[in-house]
């Protein structure tokens, strides 16, 4: 027999969990959750020793790891130690991301993003370029220098990507991209998200109805919650055609605004777990450089000389923990934040996210404890 079947632990399927049953996966793919006692004989049996095995982590947001930023190496090279980084942490699925840079650096990221997809990294899933086209007034840790309003080329630049990738996103402002430039990303497939913006709730309403999918790292960077504006933040829990991601590591959002919002959000659209991560994880970096500037690392913050926070220092893992103990939610929920949710935000619900019968054989095996044992990445196991 080619299949495998994995056992010695609870499983989790996205929605139910299965005792005294084993994952069955073959060639890449879900065969079946089954008893064990059912299992064929021959078959290839993996003792996963206790604990729990869950569906992989999707990561829509990541700009570094294992030493590397994608904007200082945007290569094929850098895709993949960026992936194999996170994959330590769980994640099986990501959209490595650039933040504001040049129109050739960009280029550059595209092409070396097209040679990933080809050469099948294990994880790669497509690009998350954040910027440059952005309101200055809410820039963060981009530089205010390289930010600038879409043109054409740009938007040929992202029309090369159509059906080269399982995912591609784009985080755009209004103030420097038109309704009709998001809605041709987003009818040529894109996850277009607003981000790093000023612009009102009714804008960004007219935005969602033009195709925008997703907001950027909900509460960071954008308008807030006002009772007579409710901003970006209160169409992102209004609109429920709209998904957020959200960055779960206590710093970025006070774990009682993350409840508020959590508890607000209309559906069908949901908040999911991004890391927003730098070059630092899985390092003892202590800084690093970003677009000439150095970025300090401290106390689990990643800051500019003036304070402000320039990505996150934080894995999946660890948000997923962060969900489940310091905002009290079930272990379930917290799970499905860093899987099914973000696999439905892009489309990719009928192969990732969860662990049914056809679906990738993406899983991560985990403690009781929610500490990391391994990750298998259509059914290869990438971390132990």
């Amino acid at each position: 027999m080619s299949g495998k079947a994995i056992v010695g632990a609870r499983i989790f399927d996205g929605t139910f969990w299965h005792e005294d049953s084993a994952l069955v996966f073959a060639d890449g793919k879900i065969e079946a959750i089954q008893p064990v006692a059912k299992l064929p004989e021959g078959i290839e049996r993996i003792d996963a020793g206790g604990g729990m095995i869950v569906p992989g982590f999707i990561d829509l947001q990541v700009n570094g790891g294992g030493g590397v930023l994608l904007n200082e190496d945007p290569s094929l090279s850098g895709l993949r130690q960026i992936c194999a980084a996170h994959a330590k942490f769980g994640t099986t699925a990501l959209l490595p991301t650039l933040i504001t840079d040049t129109y050739e650096i960009t280029s550059k990221t595209v092409e070396a993003g097209k040679q990933a997809k080809a050469e099948g990294i294990p994880g790669f899933l497509g690009l998350h370029l954040e910027g440059p086209h952005l309101s200055i007034a809410r820039k963060g840790a981009h530089d205010p220098q390289l930010i600038r309003p879409m043109e054409e080329k740009d938007i040929d630049l992202m029309l090369s990507c159509k059906g080269k990738f399982d995912a591609m996103m784009i985080t755009i402002a209004p103030e420097n991209v038109t309704v009709e430039q998001a809605k041709r990303l987003s009818e040529a497939g894109f996850m277009v998200s607003l981000g790093h913006t000023d612009t009102t709730y009714e804008t960004a309403k007219d935005y969602a109805e033009a195709g925008v999918r997703t907001v950027t790292h909900l509460f960071n960077a954008m308008s807030p919650l006002g009772h007579r504006q409710p901003g970006v933040v209160g169409a992102a829990l209004d609109i429920g055609s709209l998904y957020a991601g959200i960055i779960a590591d206590g710093i970025h959002v006070h774990p009682a605004a993350m409840g508020v919002a959590l508890r607000a959000k209309n559906g069908p659209g949901k908040i999911f777990i991004v890391t927003d991560a730098m070059s630092t994880i899985g390092t003892d970096m202590k800084s690093f450089t970003l677009n000439g500037r150095e970025i300090l690392r401290q106390d689990g913050r990643l800051t500019l000389a003036d304070g402000t926070l320039a990505g996150a220092d934080i894995d999946m893992i660890s948000s997923v923990r962060f969900a489940h103990q310091a905002l009290g939610l079930p272990v379930e929920e917290a799970l499905r934040m860093a899987s099914a949710y973000p696999a439905e935000a892009a489309w990719l619900d009928w192969r990732k996210g969860a662990l049914k019968v056809g679906y990738d054989a993406d899983f991560v095996v985990l403690t009781d404890e929610l500490g990391m044992k391994s990750t298998w990445i259509g059914g290869v196991k990438v971390h132990h």
